[in-house]
């Protein structure tokens, strides 16, 4: 992919709704996010593809989230991808960006040739939901399964939301006027709209892998418009979803004319990570004197890296309550 400049909708969420089939999505673009994100990191290719992944899935999911609420996707296998994490926060207020983190943990020495996917094993994709202060995280997971992991989102929608839902996403290194390369991702997500059901619980999953699939959860004139959307959606093309010169709005008119696309404000997303040296502190409140000790470098320091941005703190074990005692423990 050749890019000359910015485009003014890179690192963008465009929610939408089809009126004609009662469907609703969004469309992602991103850009100095990925950037962002990977640049902290020395990835080897397949790895930066699933965290390109999971980083674009975020986005389009996090869109629906409330004001100063957290969404989080997690990958755990048993695979060379051992873990894949993102965040997403919500904005503070009207008006901001919503900001979004990602970080990747591997066995460079397992890694195997194939697509991204194959290097993650058997496990889980979980989603959780932080709903701040005073109020029980949400969290739901499902099975590694599909071929992506966008596959596994759409699995996760059907089987613990019960809402059909499909992504079409794509993510690759683009290369500047200048010769410079740098990741950049697009996809649209599409979700029929939430409907109260008295079949869906009794359905059984009808995949080779026992899972509810989309059309499980809908009757037959349900069935019919989220196939028809399904078919438009297959003609998209790779170099229209990560959007060089085809607008969000201009995508949605192509592909939904007929459905009557309806869009809504875009929400700005950038790299942002909430590390601090204070909040450090706080995570090594909980230790003992005894753990202080076994901490503390040979140069008298207590050091931490933040897996999301590489930050580095040094500090004074004096200065976390450590007064020597345990040391020769």
């Amino acid at each position: 992919m050749t890019f000359a400049q910015k485009i003014a909708w890179d690192d963008t969420v465009l929610p939408f709704q089809l009126d004609a089939s009662d469907i609703r999505g969004r469309v992602a673009r991103l850009d100095g996010v990925l950037d962002g994100i990977l640049k902290q990191h020395d990835y080897p290719p397949q790895v930066e593809a699933l965290v390109a992944e999971m980083a674009l899935l975020t986005a389009l999911i996090g869109q629906t989230i409330k004001l100063r609420w957290k969404l989080s996707l997690q990958v755990q296998s048993d695979g060379p991808v051992r873990m894949i994490a993102t965040d997403y926060y919500g904005p503070s207020k009207e008006g901001e960006p919503a900001r979004i983190r990602a970080y990747a943990s591997f066995d460079r020495d397992r890694l195997k040739d194939g697509t991204p996917f194959e290097q993650i094993g058997k496990g889980y994709f979980a989603v959780l939901i932080d709903q701040g202060p005073d109020m029980a995280p949400y969290q739901g997971i499902t099975a590694l399964a599909g071929g992506s992991i966008a596959a596994c989102a759409e699995a996760y929608f059907a089987q613990s939301e019960q809402l059909p839902t499909r992504f079409a996403v794509t993510y690759g290194r683009s290369i500047e006027s200048g010769g410079t390369e740098h990741w950049r991702a697009g996809g649209v997500m599409i979700q029929h709209m939430p409907k109260a059901s008295p079949f869906v619980a009794e359905q059984d999953g009808t995949s080779e892998d026992g899972l509810l699939t989309a059309l499980d959860l809908l009757n037959d004139d349900e069935a019919e418009n989220w196939n028809r959307v399904n078919i438009l959606l297959d003609t998209v093309e790779d170099l229209e979803l990560v959007g060089p010169s085809v607008a969000p709005t201009d995508l949605l008119l192509r592909l939904f004319y007929e459905e009557n696309p309806r869009v809504f404000d875009t929400q700005p997303v950038n790299f942002g990570c909430t590390c601090s040296e204070d909040r450090v502190r706080q995570s090594l409140s909980i230790y003992s004197q005894k753990d202080i000790a076994k901490m503390t470098t040979a140069e008298g320091t207590v050091t931490a890296d933040c897996q999301f941005c590489s930050a580095h703190y040094v500090m004074d074990p004096r200065s976390l309550g450590f007064d020597g005692e345990g040391a020769g423990d």
